[in-house]
């Protein structure tokens, strides 16, 4: 018993420090609320900008978003979001 609980000591601690050295690297994640007021998405209602799909949870967030997309984008990525790449979008 005392064995198990160093490895799983261990793992944590070289995960915690994994997360240190890549910081973000495993932070990353899909888009499921709305940038502009934080409901769950629709993925029936979205805006394709600068290569990538954002969505929205209503279609008045779209507006909003249109007036400062950079804003959105910027606050998705300090959050960890990964936003879909447009199919559009020349890969």
């Amino acid at each position: 018993m005392v064995q198990f609980k160093k490895v799983f000591l261990v793992l944590g601690f070289v995960l915690s420090l994994s997360l240190l050295i890549l910081p973000g690297a495993s932070l990353a994640k899909d888009q499921t609320t709305c940038p502009v007021i934080g409901g769950q998405i629709n993925k029936n209602i979205y805006a394709d900008y600068q290569g990538n799909r954002v969505y929205f949870c209503c279609p008045p967030c779209i507006k909003e978003f249109k007036k400062d997309p950079d804003k959105y984008v910027k606050k998705m990525k300090e959050q960890g979001v990964t936003l879909a790449k447009s199919p559009d979008s020349a890969s």
